[in-house]
């Protein structure tokens, strides 16, 4: 299979195909509030930010978003404990002041479920870094979204994301894919996004019944959802575990 892969700059025509191409996330995850306002617009106001591959038809298959900012700034330096909420609200607020950017963070690498499988995440990963580094950038971060975690949702995300196989690579498939690539653990992000919600929308998020205070596991969940049954409300806070890629 030939797979073409361009950026919206390149291909703003493409605007549409690419922001509306199926993905597999969980409902509740589209939900956290910094996403829902920020991630559309990686499309609109950083289009050479978004890649996209197509295959012979024409169909997008896959996608990744990334932001560019700036990292060695003063009250900055480490990446950040709030992870991908963080990183988006700094790539914005960067490009509202003009602050030169001196890193690229990944937001996100999707591939439409009929072509889960098949290597793109790789693919995509490798387009992203290429694409940094003839920017001119000289490192891509990633606060990378364990994608086995779910399985295990009450195991600490520390233990998780350092757990490796006989051959030292990590044991957790997408913590791998990123090592392969090059990349090493920096740290975990432990809120590194955060998603609050009343009963009634968990309820729609999962068709769970959200009636039993404490921890609820929920799937596609990285660690359980908290629930306040008497207060009405339940908030989810996903760890992810930051990743450096040297270009």
């Amino acid at each position: 299979m030939e797979l073409k892969v361009s950026s919206l700059a390149e291909r703003p025509e493409m605007h549409g195909p690419v922001v509306e191409m199926t993905t597999s996330w969980p409902e509740f995850v589209l939900e956290d509030p910094v996403g829902a306002f920020h991630y559309g617009r990686i499309a609109t106001e950083l289009p050479q930010h978004v890649l996209f591959a197509e295959d012979e038809r024409g169909e997008v298959v896959a996608q990744a978003h990334s932001v560019p900012f700036a990292l060695a700034v003063e009250s900055r330096g480490e990446l950040p404990a709030l992870g991908w909420d963080q990183v988006l609200l700094w790539a914005f607020a960067d490009l509202r002041r003009g602050v030169r950017p001196d890193t690229v963070s990944a937001i996100a690498i999707s591939v439409a479920p009929h072509m889960q499988g098949h290597g793109l995440s790789a693919l995509m990963l490798s387009a992203m870094r290429d694409s940094a580094r003839a920017q001119g950038f000289q490192e891509v971060v990633a606060p990378v979204r364990p994608n086995a975690k779910h399985l295990e949702p009450r195991t600490p995300i520390e233990e998780y994301a350092h757990r490796v196989r006989p051959d030292g690579l990590p044991h957790d498939p997408w913590l791998r894919v990123h090592a392969r690539a090059g990349a090493t653990i920096d740290s975990v992000a432990p809120a590194s996004m955060t998603v609050p919600g009343s009963l009634e929308q968990w309820r729609r998020w999962t068709g769970l019944p959200f009636d039993t205070a404490g921890d609820i596991e929920v799937p596609g969940a990285l660690v359980p959802v908290h629930c306040e049954p008497e207060r009405g409300y339940a908030v989810y806070v996903e760890p992810n575990v930051w990743m450096r890629h040297a270009l």
